[in-house]
């Protein structure tokens, strides 16, 4: 008999300079999420956001192109914008540096004055971005895979169960603070074998747990599931579209989930890592061109209400235990036939972060 598969040492969840490993790699070499596209609609639009400690804006340029910029001028190295806005052209706010929509230096004050100058030489620092339907994201690895490469079949997946994704937009986004290190809070969304205990509603009301099942595509973890009796649904399920009757979720490592409700109604988590004890969960909802839809927001304060709450208890907890001088690894539950009472999507997710971290 071979030794049970351990869990990862606590240190992987609790010390600072495991952190800083995972900023300065894992995190800088993975795809992960920036916004949403109906942000970047018209030309000049443009969204900023922070991957792996560095501030980023995307733009959408003149010739409807979306492009990804590192968020620093190239002259004195100020932050060129904030927020989320629209523009004709970005202006450094320090020295009124000035770049066309493609990142290249436009022109800046006496620059005539400076002997040699080529100002074609200067163009803001551009990162890796892909649209995922609908959603962009970014990877500041110049020689990474392509995102279909990554997560083998899910974008087509994705579009069988949401065929409407290009009419979407966000409704709401929910930020939720979580007092827990960010593997704490995927492992605890990776796995079901918690659910029953812990999460009535999802577990009696949504999903079948005895169909639950959790299995890798890639670097993707793709649930897969039957659900209860529809009929006693607080809300009307038909949409009209394949799936209508099902939930699934595909987790793309290491920080998005994408989740698909009766009703082909979408939903989406996004894990933000603060520190190393520290992680921000934006739950993303989503409808028609973002309008208001009173099924949809039913929905999101029923899941927040149950799930949400649910688990916010349950990571800082395990955070908690995790800084315990009596804790010592222990075994994964891992089922070679799968299914719901089974940690080996946990057992995955270890193993990626194990090599992120030590190679």
């Amino acid at each position: 008999m071979t030794a049970p598969l351990r869990s990862l040492e606590a240190r992987y969840y609790t010390d600072p300079q495991m952190f800083q490993i995972e900023r300065h790699g894992l995190l800088a070499k993975t795809w992960q999420f920036g916004c949403h596209m109906s942000e970047l609609a018209k030309t000049g639009d443009y969204a900023t956001f922070e991957i792996a400690g560095e501030s980023l804006f995307a733009i959408r340029g003149r010739d409807d192109k979306v492009r990804v910029f590192y968020n620093v001028c190239q002259h004195r190295a100020h932050q060129l914008v904030s927020g989320t806005g629209t523009t004709r052209v970005v202006v450094c706010p320090y020295h009124a540096w000035t770049y066309e929509l493609t990142g290249q230096l436009r022109a800046g004050p006496n620059l005539k004055a400076v002997e040699g100058f080529d100002k074609s030489s200067v163009c803001l620092t551009e990162v890796r971005a892909e649209a995922f339907l609908g959603f962009l994201f970014v990877n500041l690895d110049p020689e990474a895979a392509p995102m279909d490469d990554w997560f083998p079949g899910t974008r087509a997946e994705l579009e069988d169960w949401v065929p409407n994704w290009a009419d979407l937009a966000p409704l709401e986004w929910v930020e939720i603070e979580e007092n827990c290190n960010w593997k704490v809070s995927v492992e605890n969304y990776s796995e079901c074998y918690h659910c029953a205990l812990n999460h009535p509603t999802f577990a009696n009301g949504v999903v079948k747990p005895e169909t639950y099942d959790i299995q890798p595509q890639g670097m993707c973890l793709r649930h897969t599931t039957q659900c209860q009796s529809l009929d006693d649904m607080t809300y009307d399920i038909r949409s009209g579209f394949a799936h209508f009757d099902e939930y699934s979720s595909w987790f793309l490592w290491p920080m998005f989930s994408f989740q698909v409700y009766p009703g082909n109604v979408l939903n989406t988590y996004h894990w933000r890592a603060v520190d190393a004890e520290n992680v921000v969960v934006w739950r993303g909802w989503y409808s028609l061109q973002g309008a208001d839809d009173e099924k949809v927001r039913r929905l999101a304060v029923q899941d927040r209400a149950t799930t949400v709450e649910e688990d916010i208890s349950l990571v800082e907890s395990v955070q908690r235990g995790l800084g315990s001088r009596g804790y010592r690894p222990g075994p994964l539950v891992v089922d070679p036939k799968g299914g719901v009472n089974s940690e080996h999507p946990v057992m995955h997710l270890q193993r990626w972060m194990r090599e992120a971290i030590d190679g």
